[in-house]
C-alpha cells in the first residue's frame, strides 16, 4: 500500500513516520534507497567512517511529506502493531515504466552520485536514467540551508520537465516553486497501478455523507475524502458538483480504494503540515466539547483554542463496558489529556482515561535527568534489566546500576514483572535513551543532583559511582556522564596506598567538588568532606620540616594538641626545637572504637597526651597512633617491615581500614594492607559484613596465604584462629587496658562535666517514673544532673508493673557521656548486692 507520510523523528537508525488517521511507521536505515544501502555495508566491511556517508539526521528533517509503501506490518509483545516503511524509489514507483513517463508528473527520487553539472537520481524506474542540472537544484539547496550539495541517498520531490529517447533518459527539477506549483493532469496517462501519493488533483464533489464524502479526478478516478481530512473551515458547505482541490493521501493495492486530503497544507505539493505547539504536548485540559461522535471510530473534539481534536473509540472510557454513548454527544464536555499530534491530520490526539490523564510521564521529554520514577521489569539482558515506566517509555538498567554491589546472578533478585523504584541517571528524548540506576544509595539521595559541569560549583557535596580505581585515585561519575577525579591525596584523611584494592567500580561515595573548569570538562574532586576547597589548612608540614623530622616508625613521643578537627586531633611534638606538627586521626586514640570517641569528647586544645606512637608519614602527613595493642605489637617486634617478610600461620596485629562488602581491609604498621575474606571474617555466618567490623577497630588477624606477584595478603580474622595461646589471659589483659582507658575518660570527665561523674555503674539511686513506652521498657526522672535520658529495659524493670508518677529505687548499669544517656535496673537481686 502507497501512501503519503510526514517525518515526525529523525534518528541515526530510522525514521518515524506520521501516516494519515492517526497512525505512525518507521522507516529502518535500509529501506533509504539502494545507493544508501550499498554505502552502509561497504562501511561495515571495512570497518571506518566513509565521508560520502551522511547519518539520517543529516538529510532528513522532520515536518518533511514523503512518499512511502508498506513492506511489513508486525505484531508486538503488548499487541500493537508495528507498521514498517520503505522510501526507496525501485520500491515506491515500481508501477511506473520508463514509457509511462511524462513531462509535469511528480514523483519520488534519492541521490544516486554527485556529477560535474548536476546529480544523477535514482527514480527506481528500470532502463531509464534521471538528471537533476544544478540550475534545478541550486534554490532548493539555499532554501533548505544543507549545505553545498546534495546528499547520497537524500531523498527528493521530482518533477519531470524533460523526456528524452521514449523515456530512456528524463530531466528533473526539485526547484520548490515549480514542484509547488504542479497539478497532475489527464495527459500525464496516471493510471491506477501507478498512481502515485502526494499528487495534487481537481476533483468534482460526487456525494457529501456524514462520516466524509465521494471525489471524482482525472476523468475516471473515484476517491474518498474522510471527515478527518475535509477543511475544517469549509466541512459543512461542500455540495455535489462542486470542484475543489484535493492531495492523494493513499492508494490501496487490492481494493483499488484511493483516500484524498482537502486541507490547505497538502493542496501545494511539498507542502509542510502545521506542527503542534511543543507547550501543548501532554496538556490536561478541563474542558473539550464535543464536536461530533463516530460510534465505529471514535469522538471529533473542540479544544479550548479553537482547534479539533480526535480520540479513538477505546480512549472514550476505561472499559468497553463502562463506555456510554449518551456522554457524547454533540456540545457535551470532558476532561481530556493530549497524547499524541497527527501531523498528517493536523490533529490532536486525545485520551479521556483517568490513568492517563493521572499520568506523571507520557513521553520521553515529560522526563528529566534526576527524577524518580516507578517502572515494570521487562527482561533481564547481560547488559543490564530493560525496565517499563510508562506506555512507550521504555529505559535500561545497566548491569553496573541493578545494585548497591555488583550482582552476578541479577535473576536471583528481580523476577519479569516486578515493580522497582529507579532513578534517571540520563534521558535522551531525541534519540530516546533512557538510562535507570537502582542503586539505593542514589534512588534515596537527598544531595543535589549534578548532572552538568556549570552547576558543579567548589563545596558542593553530593553522590557519585566510581567508574575506575587506579594508582593516581578514582574516576567518579555522576548525571548525564558528568565525571571527574578523585586524586591519591584526596582519597581519604589517611594516605590509600592501593585505591583499587579499598575502593570498587560501582561503589557509591558522597563527594566532593574542589575545583571544575566547565569548558574543558574537567572536575576535581575529594572523598574528604570536612576539608574546605582550597583550603591550606591540610595538618601539612613544610619541605624543610618534614626533611628535619628524625623519628622512626615505633618512636614514642609526648604531644601537645593544638586544634580538635571533626575526625582527629592536630598536635604538635613536644621537646622538638621545630615543633613539628602531626596528626593523630580520631580512631587511632584508643584500641577501642567506642573509647576513642569518648577520648575526643574529653580532650581539650592544650591537653598534652603521653606515648604516643610514631605511625607514618605518607603524604606529608605524619600520622601518630595511641592503640596501645599496635604500639606493643612494634615495641615487641611482632611486626613486618616489608611484603617480603610476610609468612602465611604470622598473628599480627592491625587496624581495619575499611569495610566492604565482600570483606575486611586490614592494615598493619610499616603499610603493609591485607584482606579478610567474608568467609574468613568470624566464626559465626556473616550475612553483613558491617555487623561484625568498624573501621578503626584494632585486630588480631593470620595470615592465610599470600601472592608476591599481585602484592596481595589474605587474612584470618576468626578468633578461634587467631589466639596465640591463651585466651582467658588475653581476654582479661584488654579488659584491663579497656577499664584503665575509662577510668582515664572520668578524670578528664570531671573538668567540664564533674556532675555526670558521679554516676558510677553500681551506684543506688532514687528515681521517679516518668513514662512506660509500648516496648515495655520505661523512662526516669529525678537525677541531679540535668539533661540526662534515664532508661530502663523491659528486663531490668523485674516482674514489677509500674506507672508514671511513682517513686523507685534503681541500680546505675551504664553511663554513656556521649549521647547523655544512663541505663539502670529495678531488679531485686541487683539492688539486694552490696555496694
Amino acid at each position: 500500500m502507497l501512501l503519503l507520510g510526514c517525518i515526525k523523528e529523525v534518528s541515526d537508525y530510522e525514521l518515524a513516520i506520521s501516516l494519515p488517521n492517526g497512525l505512525s511507521g518507521f522507516v529502518p536505515v535500509t529501506q533509504i534507497s539502494d545507493a544508501y544501502s550499498k554505502l552502509l555495508t561497504k562501511q561495515v566491511a571495512q570497518g571506518e567512517l566513509l565521508e560520502e556517508l551522511n547519518s539520517l539526521p543529516d538529510m532528513f528533517s522532520p515536518g518533511t511529506l514523503i512518499r512511502c509503501i508498506v513492506t511489513s506490518i508486525e505484531k508486538r509483545d503488548d499487541g500493537r502493531c508495528s507498521v514498517k516503511l520503505s522510501i526507496d524509489p525501485k520500491m515506491v514507483n515500481k508501477g511506473l515504466s520508463s514509457t509511462a513517463l511524462a513531462v509535469g508528473m511528480l514523483l519520488s527520487g534519492s541521490v544516486l552520485s554527485v556529477e560535474d553539472h548536476g546529480y544523477l537520481i535514482d527514480i527506481g524506474v528500470p532502463g531509464t536514467h534521471a538528471f537533476l542540472p544544478h540550475q534545478k537544484a541550486k534554490n532548493y539547496i539555499k532554501a533548505v540551508k544543507k549545505g553545498s550539495d546534495l546528499k547520497i541517498g537524500q531523498n527528493l520531490n521530482c518533477l519531470i520537465v524533460e523526456v528524452k529517447n521514449e523515456g530512456r533518459v528524463v530531466c528533473l527539477s526539485i526547484d520548490r516553486s515549480e514542484v509547488a506549483a504542479s497539478i497532475a493532469t489527464e495527459r500525464q496517462n496516471w493510471a491506477l497501478s501507478n498512481l502515485l501519493p502526494g499528487l495534487v488533483v481537481k476533483a468534482r464533489v460526487q456525494k457529501v455523507a456524514p462520516l466524509g464524502m465521494k471525489v471524482t479526478f482525472l476523468s475516471y478516478f473515484t476517491g474518498i475524502v474522510d471527515f478527518m481530512h475535509m477543511d475544517p473551515e469549509k466541512s459543512m458547505s461542500y455540495s455535489p458538483d462542486q470542484v475543489v482541490k484535493a492531495c492523494v493521501l493513499s492508494v490501496h493495492p487490492t481494493s483499488r480504494a484511493v483516500r484524498l486530503t482537502l486541507r490547505p497544507p497538502f493542496l501545494h505539493a511539498g507542502g509542510a503540515p502545521r506542527q503542534l505547539p511543543g507547550q501543548r504536548m501532554g496538556a490536561v485540559l478541563e474542558e473539550a466539547t464535543v464536536k461530533a461522535f463516530y460510534k465505529q471510530f471514535g469522538a471529533v473534539f473542540e479544544l479550548d483554542d479553537g482547534t479539533l481534536a480526535f480520540a479513538r473509540l477505546k480512549h472514550l472510557s476505561k472499559t468497553r463496558k463502562s463506555f456510554k454513548p449518551g456522554a457524547f454527544k454533540e456540545g457535551c464536555k470532558h476532561k481530556c489529556r493530549i497524547i499524541d499530534y497527527s501531523l498528517m491530520d493536523e490533529m490532536c490526539i486525545v485520551s479521556l482515561k483517568h490513568q492517563i490523564i493521572e499520568a506523571q510521564f507520557l513521553q520521553y521529554q515529560d522526563i528529566h535527568t534526576g527524577d524518580v520514577v516507578q517502572g515494570k521489569v521487562l527482561s533481564l539482558k547481560p547488559i543490564g534489566m530493560q525496565v517499563k515506566v510508562a506506555d512507550g517509555i521504555r529505559g535500561l538498567v545497566p548491569s553496573l546500576h541493578l545494585s548497591d554491589v555488583i550482582l552476578k546472578q541479577p535473576e536471583k533478585k528481580y523476577n519479569i514483572g516486578d515493580e522497582v523504584k529507579c532513578r534517571v541517571l540520563e534521558c535522551n528524548p531525541g534519540g530516546k535513551k533512557l538510562i535507570l540506576t537502582l542503586k539505593k544509595s542514589l534512588v534515596q539521595s537527598k544531595l543535589p543532583v549534578l548532572s552538568n559541569y556549570e552547576d558543579a560549583k567548589p563545596g558542593l557535596i553530593t553522590h557519585g559511582f566510581v567508574v575506575c580505581a587506579r594508582e593516581f585515585g578514582c574516576i567518579v561519575k555522576f548525571y548525564n556522564d558528568v565525571k571527574g577525579l578523585v586524586p591519591k591525596n584526596e582519597l581519604g584523611s589517611e594516605p590509600i596506598s592501593c585505591p583499587d584494592k579499598v575502593f570498587y567500580e560501582g561503589q557509591v561515595l558522597k563527594v566532593m567538588v574542589l575545583k571544575c573548569e566547565p569548558q574543558q570538562e574537567r572536575l576535581l574532586l575529594s572523598f574528604r568532606l570536612s576539608s574546605k576547597p582550597g583550603s591550606e589548612d591540610k595538618w601539612k608540614c613544610t619541605p624543610k620540616e618534614k626533611e628535619e623530622v628524625k623519628y622512626q616508625i615505633g618512636e614514642i613521643v609526648d604531644v601537645k594538641i593544638l586544634k580538635k578537627k571533626d575526625n582527629g586531633l592536630e598536635v604538635s611534638i613536644l621537646k622538638d626545637e621545630d615543633n613539628v606538627v602531626a596528626w593523630i586521626p580520631m580512631l587511632h586514640l584508643s584500641d577501642f572504637v567506642g573509647a576513642s570517641k569518648l577520648l575526643w569528647h574529653c580532650l581539650q586544645e592544650g591537653d598534652v597526651l603521653p606515648r604516643v606512637m610514631y605511625l607514618s608519614d605518607k603524604g606529608e602527613h605524619i600520622i601518630l597512633s595511641r592503640k596501645s595493642a599496635l604500639i606493643s605489637a612494634v615495641q615487641e617486634d611482632q611486626v613486618v617491615r616489608s611484603f617480603s617478610e610476610i609468612q602465611p600461620g604470622m598473628l599480627l596485629t592491625g587496624c581495619v581500614r575499611n569495610v566492604m562488602p565482600f570483606g575486611v581491609f586490614v592494615e598493619f604498621p610499616f603499610g603493609v594492607t591485607g584482606l579478610a575474606p567474608k568467609v574468613s571474617m568470624s566464626d559465626k555466618f556473616v550475612t553483613d559484613t558491617k555487623d561484625h567490623f568498624v573501621v578503626g577497630q584494632t585486630v588480631i588477624a593470620k595470615v592465610m596465604s599470600t601472592d608476591e606477584e599481585k602484592q596481595r595478603v589474605l587474612l584470618n580474622l576468626k578468633v578461634s584462629e587467631c589466639s596465640s595461646g591463651d585466651s582467658a589471659a588475653e581476654s582479661f589483659a584488654l579488659l584491663n587496658q579497656y577499664f584503665k582507658e575509662l577510668k582515664e575518660i572520668r578524670s578528664l570527665l570531671r573538668r567540664g562535666e564533674p556532675n555526670i561523674c558521679e554516676l558510677v555503674p553500681g551506684k543506688r539511686v532514687h528515681l521517679v517514673v516518668q513514662d512506660v513506652r509500648e516496648d515495655g521498657s520505661a523512662l526516669f526522672s529525678g537525677l541531679t544532673v540535668t539533661g540526662l535520658t534515664v532508661t530502663a529495659t523491659r528486663y531490668h524493670l523485674g516482674d514489677k508493673n509500674i506507672a508514671p508518677g511513682e517513686k523507685k529505687k534503681a541500680f546505675v548499669l551504664h553511663v554513656d557521656p556521649l549521647t547523655s544517656e544512663v541505663y539502670v535496673s529495678l531488679r531485686e537481686e541487683l539492688l539486694k548486692q552490696r555496694p
